[in-house]
């Protein structure tokens, strides 16, 4: 058996100069996030410190008479969902591999983490698919080729906007029938590699009150996704395009997979749509030396809006980043970068932000046993 203990310490400070967004995100540059009217966080101009991106991880490999396991159990102390906004553990990947089955929590097969940039702000391009969600997966073919096949825990959010307070929808609730069913394919080269994913998903909601109107509903969610990285040194190329219909879920920052419209079926007053919905990234790392490395780039989000949605609600997001990072020591990291997003709404009206952030960052790893 071996087992390795690695991680990070990470110092994350900065000056926030645009329209600032949520407090709780106050570290990240998230367009959804931005404000939807003006002033509607308070005004710019904030300095910002933490150490939420420190992460902490275990790897272990088994051997059994029947394959070798191997496990990850990996934590940081970014607070989402109850815990938003604060320095707190959160659970990134737990799972473990054995020959071409895996189980437990880790990346989509419908994401490509290769795409993420060589960046320190911690959310990432918004256009990208990003989730590590629970699933059981089938990895016929890994490599710099491979091919995967998973089953994963489904969830979805929905927008009711400007029909929240109508008394019909005070009991429907959401409900999964079925697991969401992503595939990826990736052919791989010297060159670097091409990348072809596609995930499938039902999503229904029901209608608790037994009085009319009948509000139950379901819609089917899908989307492809084709990504790359080319390498063209000392730069690396990195594209993604998606689209889809309520998918939203397992975009990185996309707002919600289901939204609400009127009908004129006097039965049947709403009724709930997919939103559909397109992102593009494309960034560039360089390796300038050993010592020096850079990214840059920009990302987009858009979302084709049902006729139910709010005026302020989120239409399109821009994200974009330079920076330059020096590297003293394998170890050590610390550098520079400038950020910008933008919220735009669906009545048109807009948010910007800037931001610059400063990072430093020290890894650790230590492995034990292996051969006697």
């Amino acid at each position: 058996m071996t087992l390795e203990i690695y991680g990070f310490v990470m110092l994350d400070a900065g000056y926030d100069f645009g329209e600032v967004g949520n407090p709780n995100w106050f570290d990240t540059m998230r367009p959804t996030k931005l404000p939807a009217f003006e002033d509607e966080f308070g005004k710019g101009g904030r300095t910002f410190a933490g150490v939420r991106q420190t992460r902490f991880g275990t790897r272990a490999t088994v051997p059994t008479d029947h394959g070798e396991i191997d496990g990850k159990f990996e934590w940081e102390m970014f607070g989402v969902g109850i815990d938003e906004g604060q320095t707190t553990i959160r659970l990134r990947h737990a799972y473990a591999d054995w020959g071409q089955l895996r189980a437990g929590q880790t990346w989509s097969p419908f994401m490509d983490i290769d795409v993420f940039p060589n960046s320190i702000e911690y959310w990432g391009p918004n256009g990208m698919p990003f989730f590590r969600n629970v699933q059981l997966a089938w990895m016929p073919i890994r490599g710099a080729s491979r091919v995967t096949v998973a089953l994963e825990r489904p969830g979805a959010s929905a927008d009711t906007a400007n029909f929240s307070d109508r008394v019909e929808l005070t009991n429907v609730v959401p409900r999964f029938p079925a697991p969401d069913v992503s595939a990826e394919g990736r052919y791989g080269g010297k060159w670097g590699y091409v990348e072809v994913a596609g995930i499938f998903r039902w999503i229904t909601w029901d209608d608790l009150d037994p009085a009319p109107p009948d509000l139950d509903g379901d819609a089917f969610g899908w989307g492809v996704t084709v990504s790359s990285n080319i390498k063209l040194s000392p730069a690396l190329l990195k594209l993604q395009a998606v689209y889809g219909d309520a998918i939203e879920n397992y975009m990185n920052d996309a707002g919600a997979d289901i939204g609400v419209e009127m009908t004129t079926d006097p039965a049947r007053p709403l009724d709930g749509v997919a939103l559909p919905v397109l992102g593009l990234v494309g960034f560039v790392d360089f390796d300038w030396s050993k010592q020096f490395t850079s990214s840059a780039g920009w990302s987009f989000v858009w979302i084709d809006n049902s006729e139910g949605q709010a005026a302020d609600a989120f239409h399109i997001g821009h994200y974009a980043l330079g920076n330059l990072l020096y590297h003293p020591t394998d170890k050590l990291m610390l550098g520079g970068e400038l950020q910008f997003g933008r919220r735009e709404n669906n009545n048109g009206s807009d948010a910007n932000d800037f931001k610059f952030q400063i990072s430093v960052r020290y890894n650790f790893s230590k492995t034990f046993g292996g051969e006697p």
